[in-house]
């Protein structure tokens, strides 16, 4: 039984490291800087879809690329790597460990680039739950998560009919559904439950803890 989880907004808190580096990445630019609300729906679709929606030329969007990266990636000067101003949510490990006495192959599918993915995972601990952390490549490849769970099948050698993926947007359940998974959508992140319903999420989680009590009842014919 494979169970692939999205990362951001469904197994961390991302919001202060991945806003942050796109507001250094808009003012390197010289564009118009939103503040921290306004910008929360840059988490989770791909960075090259959000850019130009924030007014990001078409012909500057891998500069901003650059610039995000190099405060995300700590290359930039700052002290702690604004990836890893992050957070597991509340609970969430304990849910993978349970899945994990139950025999479940845990795996990520992140459209985050996999080289900040893993070293991400490790800082907070998470790592060992999984045995393997895919997620999109630098230049773009799989960044759509339809493609990056095609991806994950075929690597992983999965059985589409006896897994799940669990996320907290419509990219993750769209992605599962156009690839025969089932999904659950996670309220706590940073889909809204409307978003979720209407991507066509098969259950809703509103907190992770039961989560895995849900997982295991889908796993076993039910939802």
């Amino acid at each position: 039984m494979d169970v692939l989880f999205d990362l951001d907004g469904t197994l961390l808190d991302p919001k202060p490291g991945i806003i942050g580096s796109v507001q250094f990445a808009l003012r390197s630019l010289g564009l118009p800087v939103p503040p921290v609300d306004d910008l929360l729906h840059v988490i989770g679709p791909p960075l090259r879809d959000s850019f130009p929606r924030l007014g990001v030329p078409a012909a500057d969007v891998e500069r901003a690329l650059v610039f995000y990266r190099a405060n995300y990636s700590g290359a930039a000067g700052t002290t702690l790597p604004a990836m890893f101003d992050a957070d597991a949510y509340p609970g969430i490990a304990d849910e993978l460990a349970a899945l994990k006495r139950a025999d479940c192959r845990l795996i990520v599918a992140t459209s985050k680039p996999h080289v900040f993915a893993k070293p991400i995972l490790r800082e907070k601990k998470l790592a060992h739950y999984f045995s393997a952390i895919h997620g999109a490549e630098l230049d773009g490849t799989r960044d759509d998560k339809t493609d990056l769970i095609a991806h994950i099948i075929a690597t992983e050698n999965i059985d589409p009919t006896q897994a799940l993926m669990i996320g907290d947007r419509r990219f993750d359940i769209a992605g599962a559904r156009n690839n025969g998974l089932r999904s659950i959508g996670v309220t706590w992140g940073y889909g809204s439950l409307s978003e979720l319903r209407t991507a066509g999420a098969s259950a809703l989680c509103d907190k992770p803890k039961g989560l895995h009590r849900l997982v295991m009842w889908m796993l076993a014919g039910h939802g």
